[in-house]
């Protein structure tokens, strides 16, 4: 297990005053995209800028206030929990779900949703592993009269038509005349999939299915934002945070 920065209680510590909470990494993807780097890395490791991927995400979540961290994982899972432990070495408590096929992103969630939820707190943060983003998770705070909070930036090369529209009221809904690229980045509620029967399935038809509904919002990212699935994506976010710009 590594040891990234300090020691758990001047980690927690260093958290008073977030908002707290509990978040989810999706960690469970083969990264085939990423091909030959993790044949034998899974992609949540591959390293940028002196950490792997997924540290990234853990550090800014502590400093948001985060406190209990689930991850899932599949393939070379037991290298991630090798890496992280329980979470002590960073300052977060860490527990892992664990599949034996990748249940896809919706399917990862609900298998998790024990770990996640309880009767006290419905609200859960959700990170895809293989993003960077300087978005500042303390912004997110439960929506009124919505199931789902997502973060949305502009739109990068590789996806020049969006996901969704996010409108001048702050509602997503699935398209329109200006549309966004999905983070990856998202505050939901156990009530978006309350009624999944387990197995495999992707997120973004549930998140439409809600849109319909007129319960999901939005926030508009205008940060840096990278979707790492490529190995040459991987080595831009490297040099940039190298140069200091993350």
């Amino acid at each position: 297990m590594k040891v990234y920065e300090g020691n758990a209680k001047e980690n927690l510590a260093n958290t008073a005053g977030g908002v707290g909470g509990i978040a989810m990494i999706l960690a469970a993807g083969k990264g085939e995209r990423m091909r030959p780097l993790t044949l034998t890395t899974p992609k949540p490791l591959l390293q940028a800028g002196g950490a792997p991927l997924i540290v990234h995400h853990i550090r800014k979540l502590r400093t948001a206030g985060f406190q209990e961290l689930v991850i899932n994982h599949a393939w070379l899972g037991t290298q991630i929990e090798t890496e992280l432990g329980n979470g002590s070495s960073i300052g977060l408590a860490i527990e892992y779900s664990r599949e034996s096929s990748p249940l896809e992103t919706a399917g990862g969630i609900l298998q998790a949703l024990p770990l996640l939820t309880s009767s006290d707190d419905e609200w859960f943060v959700v990170i895809n592993g293989d993003i960077w983003c300087d978005f500042d998770l303390a912004q997110l705070t439960p929506p009124k009269h919505a199931d789902a909070l997502l973060v949305m930036t502009g739109n990068p090369d590789h996806n020049p038509a969006g996901d969704f529209c996010l409108r001048a009221d702050g509602s997503v809904i699935e398209s329109g005349p200006e549309t966004l690229t999905f983070t990856g980045i998202s505050l939901l509620n156990r009530r978006l999939f309350s009624e999944l029967p387990p197995g495999a399935r992707k997120l973004a038809p549930i998140l439409r299915g809600a849109m319909n509904r007129g319960r999901v919002q939005g926030i508009r990212h205008t940060g840096h934002w990278m979707d790492i699935g490529t190995p040459e994506r991987l080595r831009e976010l490297d040099r940039m945070l190298k140069e200091g710009g993350g």
